[in-house]
């Protein structure tokens, strides 16, 4: 009789493997960052062989942490970081490029030529996004027009394309020996390829982006009782354990945080800030500079949601820390920034990525103004702090803005 469910949660900065009891107890768990590429600036890559590694060992880690054995299990599901663009091969399983993550910018002259083509109106109305460099139809477009011999590959049925959720599963499930190319309505909703209302790949976008429609996943329910497929006795779980549910970070954090009427709200604060609200069983347009997207898909249809999304918010601390010196570890911000009375003056545009909600300006670029002398350390610090607040404002006002007046739903609870 199975007594736990396990968990993979592969984020932008590394992977966790967690097992919960029955009571939702967590039994067990294991977490390994991964390399962050940073080969120009602007562009930012992750091994997707070396993400499959740490997966592996952090589920052997946590297995053997919990003496559990894969029969005790009665299911795996997936959460990722979303849009984040990895291509393999489909007969070797190795990737063919790195990884393109969502905070690449490289796509940036493409998206903008999609936009003068006067394209953004077509994407907007089938997709419920802007053209901008944080989705993966323009990163895969980017990889299939610069990647030697890619887009042969893809032609032919040998490169399969997938955000994370897709390699892990892929990879779980048997890889080149009859793995399962899936995604979910939630990651596949942040390509820019998904009709929201048809819930598939749209062949019109396909065709504009010269995308292969065969190296695409399968869409299937972000839960499924059909599940899409199982561990094999030679991967890291040991024996056939049924993987069944799959959704986007973000999506899984209104999910699991019983955001489940239309009205509810959660902000998470990760590497960037995401404040999604659940706009129940239609997708709703937005005036506000904000995302539609879905929220999550069961067998019996979809739920969507309005989204405001900031892209650096944690890790303006990580640039603090990794590329300034300023300070030891995120802990300390809350005491160096209550040591000074203000920002000093100052005020931090974290802008590393482009302006993300509700501005989708792929042009900006951080700044740091009002410096004078009298700034110190403690100011710099306190103005990173705040810089999170006012994106995290900004995006709250747009969500008042859309919510009401277009669905007549109030913002009734916003949980973090």
């Amino acid at each position: 009789m199975p007594k736990y469910a396990a968990a993979i949660d592969q984020g932008t900065t590394g992977t966790r493997f967690m097992l919960f009891d029955q009571a939702g107890h967590i039994v067990a768990s294991q977490y390994e960052e991964h390399t962050q590429i940073y080969p120009q600036p602007g562009w930012v890559e992750h091994d997707a062989g070396e993400i499959w590694t740490k997966t592996q060992r952090v589920i052997a880690g946590a297995m053997a942490q919990g003496n559990i054995r894969p029969q005790e299990i009665a299911g795996i599901g997936i959460t990722n970081q979303r849009e984040t663009t990895v291509v393999w091969d489909s007969v070797t399983g190795e990737p063919l490029c790195n990884a393109l993550v969502w905070q690449d910018t490289r796509t940036r002259e493409l998206c903008q030529q999609l936009i003068g083509d006067g394209l953004e109106p077509t994407f907007r109305q089938k997709t419920g996004l802007p053209i901008a460099t944080y989705f993966s139809g323009p990163k895969l477009k980017w990889l299939l027009d610069n990647v030697p011999g890619l887009q042969g590959k893809a032609e032919a049925g040998q490169a399969l394309f997938g955000n994370v959720d897709t390699w892990v599963i892929w990879n779980l499930t048997g890889g080149p020996h009859g793995g399962a190319h899936v995604t979910d309505v939630t990651n596949a909703s942040r390509t820019m390829l998904m009709n929201l209302r048809t819930l598939d790949w749209d062949d019109e976008l396909l065709e504009i982006l010269s995308i292969p429609r065969r190296m695409l996943p399968a869409i299937r329910p972000s839960s499924d009782p059909d599940f899409y497929g199982a561990t094999r006795a030679d991967s890291p779980v040991g024996g056939a354990v049924p993987v069944c549910g799959d959704l986007g970070d973000q999506q899984a954090a209104l999910f699991g945080q019983t955001c489940y009427s239309p009205g509810e709200a959660k902000n998470t604060y990760g590497t960037g800030c995401f404040m999604l609200l659940n706009t129940g069983p239609e997708p709703v347009p937005s005036q506000s500079g904000l995302l539609t997207t879905v929220a999550y898909g069961l067998p019996s249809g979809a739920t969507y949601a309005l989204e405001g999304s900031i892209a650096i918010t944690g890790a303006a601390i990580q640039w603090l820390r990794d590329n300034l010196g300023l300070i030891q570890n995120a802990a300390e911000t809350e005491t160096i920034a209550q040591s000074v009375d203000d920002a000093g003056g100052i005020y931090f545009v974290p802008a590393f990525s482009g302006l993300f909600a509700p501005y989708w300006d792929m042009d900006a670029r951080g700044v740091i103004v009002g410096l004078t002398r009298y700034v110190t350390r403690a100011h710099v610090v306190r103005a990173t702090l705040e810089a999170i607040c006012y994106q995290t404002r900004d995006v709250l006002e747009a969500m008042r803005a859309d919510a009401a007046p277009l669905t007549g739903i109030e913002l009734t609870a916003l949980k973090v």
